[in-house]
């Protein structure tokens, strides 16, 4: 396989894995509330070759090819019935103040859930 067919496999891979879903992630459900990963995908790739002759007019050549990527959760969207607010990951803690918030949209939706059940239970009841 020559350094062009080698190249175009490795884009042909990067291509299944950088879809849709890979930067915009699948939604998590918890309740009433609806947690959607926002990720920033980056890669690049390179190729050289070189070909040459000796004092003896033997010739030789070689080449090469790469590629890399970096993913990073950069947001989260999160959506709690018609309210929609976006959390950047960007700065340092961001992630860590995002796990704190969980127990407190996890209470959120469980609050929202009974008094949605509430609403729905018969008079005088």
């Amino acid at each position: 396989m020559d350094i062009s067919e080698s190249l175009g496999a490795v884009f042909e891979q990067m291509e299944k894995f950088f879809r849709t879903e890979t930067v915009i992630g699948k939604p998590i459900e918890a309740g009433e509330v609806t947690i959607v990963p926002i990720i920033s995908v980056s890669f690049g790739a390179g190729k050289a070759g070189g070909e040459s002759k000796n004092a003896e007019g033997a010739g030789g050549g070689g080449g090469g090819a790469g590629a890399g990527g970096h993913i990073t959760p950069t947001a989260i969207i999160v959506i709690r019935g018609s309210e929609v607010e976006v959390m950047s990951l960007a700065g340092k803690g961001s992630l860590e103040k995002i796990i704190n918030q969980i127990p407190e949209l996890v209470a959120k939706a469980k609050n929202a859930v009974g008094k949605k059940d509430e609403a729905q239970e018969p008079a005088g009841q």
